[in-house]
C-alpha cells in the first residue's frame, strides 16, 4: 500500500481506503500475508450460475433438493393458517414469532440439549446465517467453514464482505485441529452442520462434539454458528456446541423437511444474538409471514413427517449407490442426509462424461475451496435400478476405458 501510495501520489489512507471499498463490494478478496487479490466473479454470482440449465433428456442429481414423493401435502396446513388468520388477523405491532411455534421450537431445543433460549424465525437457513453474521461481524473478518462445505454459504460470505477459512471436514465433522489453527490465526466465526452435512453427509459425533468444545473452550469470543438442516430426515441423535462460546445460534430450517417454498427457520442462541437478530429484522422485513408460521406448526402438531421414514428412505437409497460404487472401485462418502460426495482425479471431465451419459451431477468446486476434487450426488427421488444405472456411468466416468489399466 505504501509502494502504491506512492506511485500515485496520494496519502497512504487513502489507498487503505480503496483497498477496504473493494474488499467491501467483493471485488478483491484478502488473505492476510498472502495479499489481495482480484476475485473470479462478482461475490453477488452463485456458483451454481456457472454450470448452466441441466439439457433435456438429462438426469438432474445436482440440485441438491428433496424428493417431492416424501414431502407433506401442504393443503390442510395452509387452510388451518387461513382459518386462524380469519378469525384473528395479524396485524402490525404483533409478536414477530407466533406463540405456539415458538413454544414448539423451544420445547424441540430442549429435547436435543440446547440450552434455553429466545427464538427468531427468518426466511430459511441461510437467511438466518447471514442476519448472525452481520450481528456480530463486520467486513474484512474471517469466518471458519467446512470444506467442502455449503456452496451457498460459501458464496454468501465474500458477499458480506467477509473472508473464509478453509476448514476440513470428515465423516464425523470439523477437525478439531484446523478448528483450533482457524480460530487462533483470526477466525472471529465458525459454522458447523451437525447432520446432514453438505456435500459429504457428516454427522457431528458425540467425541467430536467434545473435542470441538474442547478447543472452542479457549475462544469464548468465537460466534459460533451451528446449522442443523437435517432435522426431520435424519434419525442420528444431536450433539450441539450450542453455549460453547459467548455467543452462538443454532438454526433449524423446515426446508429439507417440509418444502424449501415454506422459507421458514427457527433459530435459537445467546440473549444478545438472538435480541439483535430480531431487531434488525424489525427495520427490514418486520418478520416472517404467520400464515407460514401457523402452517408449520400445524404440521408440526400433526406429525407430518416421520423422520424415521424419510432417514430411511434416504438411507436406503445412499447406501445401495455407496455399495454399487465400491463394487466398481469407487469409493465415496454419505453418513445421512441425501446427498453422496465421490471424490474423483478429475472432476471436469468426469461431470463432462457423466452428462454426455446422461446424468447431470453437481461439480465439486461448487463447494470446495482447498479439500480435493470431488462430485455431488443427490440420491433424492432416485429408484433402485437408476442407482445402480448411476452407479455404472459414475465409475466410467470417474475411470474411462482409455485410462484403464489391465494386469
Amino acid at each position: 500500500m505504501r509502494e502504491l501510495a506512492v506511485y500515485l501520489e496520494v496519502n497512504p489512507n487513502t489507498v487503505a481506503s480503496a483497498y477496504r471499498t473493494l474488499r467491501d463490494r467483493g471485488v478483491i478478496e484478502t488473505a492476510g500475508r498472502r495479499g489481495s487479490r482480484v476475485r473470479p466473479r462478482p461475490a453477488s454470482t452463485p456458483r451454481e450460475a456457472a454450470q448452466g440449465p441441466v439439457p433435456p433428456g438429462v438426469r438432474d442429481v445436482a440440485a441438491g433438493n428433496p424428493d417431492p414423493a416424501l414431502l407433506p401435502a401442504l393443503g390442510q396446513a395452509l387452510a388451518a393458517a387461513a382459518a386462524r388468520s380469519a378469525e384473528q388477523p395479524t396485524l402490525y405491532g404483533a409478536p414477530a414469532v407466533g406463540t405456539e411455534l415458538e413454544r414448539m421450537a423451544r420445547a424441540a431445543f430442549e429435547a436435543d440439549g440446547v440450552p434455553s433460549g429466545a427464538v427468531a424465525v427468518t426466511s430459511g437457513a441461510l437467511d438466518a446465517i447471514e442476519r448472525v453474521l452481520g450481528a456480530h461481524l463486520r467486513p474484512g473478518d474471517a469466518v471458519a467453514v467446512e470444506d467442502p462445505g455449503w456452496g451457498s454459504l460459501l458464496d454468501l460470505i465474500p458477499g458480506l464482505g467477509l473472508r473464509a477459512v478453509s476448514v476440513a471436514v470428515d465423516d464425523d465433522g470439523p477437525l478439531p485441529a484446523q478448528v483450533d489453527l482457524a480460530v487462533r490465526d483470526g477466525a472471529r466465526a465458525l459454522v458447523v452442520t451437525d447432520r446432514a452435512q453438505n456435500p459429504t453427509g457428516a454427522v457431528l459425533s458425540p467425541g467430536r462434539s467434545r473435542e470441538l468444545r474442547e478447543v472452542l473452550a479457549d475462544h469464548r469470543d468465537v460466534l459460533l454458528i451451528e446449522d442443523d438442516h437435517g432435522h426431520d430426515i435424519v434419525d442420528l441423535p444431536l450433539h450441539p456446541l450450542a453455549g460453547a462460546t459467548d455467543h452462538w445460534a443454532l438454526v433449524r430450517s423446515t426446508a429439507k423437511a417440509y418444502g424449501p417454498d415454506l422459507r421458514l427457520a427457527v433459530l435459537t442462541g445467546d440473549a444478545v444474538t438472538v435480541d439483535r437478530v430480531r431487531g434488525r429484522q424489525r427495520l427490514g422485513p418486520g418478520w416472517v409471514s404467520h400464515l407460514l408460521q401457523d402452517a408449520v406448526v400445524h404440521l408440526w402438531r400433526t406429525g407430518a413427517v416421520d423422520p424415521k421414514v424419510v432417514a430411511g428412505a434416504y438411507g436406503r437409497r445412499r447406501d445401495a449407490l455407496i455399495d454399487a460404487l465400491a463394487a466398481r472401485g469407487i469409493r465415496a462418502r454419505g453418513r445421512s442426509g441425501m446427498n453422496v460426495w465421490i471424490p474423483v482425479p478429475d472432476e471436469t471431465g468426469a461431470t463432462a462424461r457423466l452428462l454426455h451419459a446422461g446424468w447431470a451431477v453437481a461439480p465439486g468446486a461448487r463447494f470446495r475451496m482447498h479439500s480435493p476434487p470431488g462430485i455431488r450426488v443427490t440420491i433424492a427421488g432416485l429408484a433402485e435400478d437408476e442407482l445402480l444405472r448411476l452407479a455404472d456411468a459414475i465409475a466410467s466416468a470417474v475411470e474411462p476405458k482409455e485410462a484403464r489399466r489391465y494386469d
